[in-house]
């Protein structure tokens, strides 16, 4: 018990949270900068990964969301996330390209770390990620940066989001495609 307080604990200062923020045993942040880099909402339960590069890196997510086992959240630029978002196990949400395009950098970037931990100078060609109020990421998911996913969208299990989602709309696939929208009634 005394363990699980003090990893909790850890987390907590690893990241600005709101009250009744709850962070399960399976939770891991990995906050390589300042702690106001990832806020949590109230009320939000965390079991996956949040992650800031060392160069740079935003995490906001809203008040009632979920972060299901074994997701990744990973920001160099800025991801935001906003109330009542539930995102299954197993998803991965990047605003970044994670290393560089070149062999050659790709290589250099890699002994970097495994040398001397994340630089904190590189360009991953960041672009922010936003996803609305209400939203649901089905598992397996991946999110890629520079998408907005739309107040009250769905995004179903195994899907590959490249383009933005309009609000209110189910997609799925790899890549993702509409299926349809949201009837009024399921929008309430």
């Amino acid at each position: 018990m005394i363990l699980a307080r003090l990893r909790a604990f850890r987390k907590r200062r690893a990241a600005v949270c709101a009250p009744g923020v709850v962070f399960h045993s399976e939770a891991k942040i990995v906050n390589m900068r300042r702690q106001e880099c990832i806020r949590i909402g109230t009320s939000t339960h965390v079991r996956g990964e949040l992650l800031t590069f060392a160069h740079g890196g935003e995490i906001t997510i809203g008040k009632y969301c979920y972060i299901g086992e074994h997701s990744k959240v990973w920001s160099a630029g800025r991801i935001h996330i906003g109330d009542r978002v539930l995102i299954a196990h197993s998803v991965t949400i990047l605003d970044n390209l994670t290393h560089p395009i070149s062999a050659t950098a790709r290589h250099d970037h890699y002994r970097r770390i495994i040398e001397n931990g994340h630089p904190e100078s590189i360009n991953l060609d960041e672009q922010p990620v936003e996803i609305g109020d209400d939203v649901w990421i089905g598992c397996m998911s991946v999110i890629l940066r520079g998408v907005t996913i739309g107040q009250g969208a769905i995004v179903g299990a195994g899907s590959v989001v490249t383009c933005s989602v309009p609000p209110w709309t189910i997609v799925a696939g790899n890549p993702t495609r509409v299926i349809r929208e949201l009837t009024p009634a399921e929008r309430a």
